[in-house]
């Protein structure tokens, strides 16, 4: 199976939840619900790149064939705010290992800064979905496509609830492999790197800070 670059996925109910997202006067704790919401379908969306392989398997009746998932689900976050989509996306595969990367955004040169990892083992026999729900100038997920790919991920999709066209250009101008699922693209980033007209600062607004 051939996996797409850019999948914007345009479910009514995604796009319901987004417009609550954007929504300015949307309290923290509905904004996590929402988040974690968005976060389930982009990551139902992100898993058709898995595959699957034949089994079989015993019913209360007889042997049926039956087919699973071709690889191991690893689930890394972005922090902060990219555990609000991870929480949404570990409800459809608990079983999932789980991964975190810490990055902050330089406000004067925009680059990412690392502080934190810590990672699954074996990510090279996984299906690992990145979680980083605002892709704006990219940095941040071209540098966390590029630690996974160091520590031997093969196999990445990156879900994200809104992307803006730099963000896609600069992911897939350092990793053309890599799949993003987004819930809408936005034209453009504003003087900060923000983008707009976007949701504003996701971390801030999941956690009310």
């Amino acid at each position: 199976m051939v996996q797409p670059k850019l999948v914007v996925c345009d479910h009514p109910l995604l796009k319901h939840k987004l417009a609550h997202l954007r929504d300015k006067r949307t309290p923290p704790a509905e904004f996590r619900r929402l988040m974690q919401e968005a976060g389930a379908i982009l990551g139902y969306e992100a898993t058709r790149g898995i595959g699957s392989r034949k089994t079989s398997v015993l019913t209360p009746i007889k042997a049926s064939p039956a087919e699973v998932l071709a690889a191991p689900v690893a689930l890394v976050a972005v922090l902060r705010a990219g555990l609000g989509l991870m929480e949404g996306a570990l409800s459809l595969y608990p079983e999932a290992r789980i991964g975190h990367i810490g990055l902050y955004r330089n406000e004067e040169t925009l680059n990412p800064v690392r502080y934190y990892v810590r990672l699954p083992k074996d990510l090279n026999k996984s299906f690992v979905v990145l979680c980083d729900p605002m892709l704006a100038t990219g940095g941040s997920a071209a540098e966390a496509v590029r630690i996974l790919k160091m520590d031997g991920a093969r196999k990445i999709a990156l879900i994200s609830l809104l992307a803006a066209k730099d963000g896609i250009r600069r992911v897939h101008q350092d990793h053309p492999d890599v799949a993003v699922y987004a819930a809408a693209v936005d034209a453009k980033l504003n003087s900060v790197g923000y983008i707009v007209p976007g949701l504003g600062d996701a971390g801030d607004r999941l956690f009310g800070t």
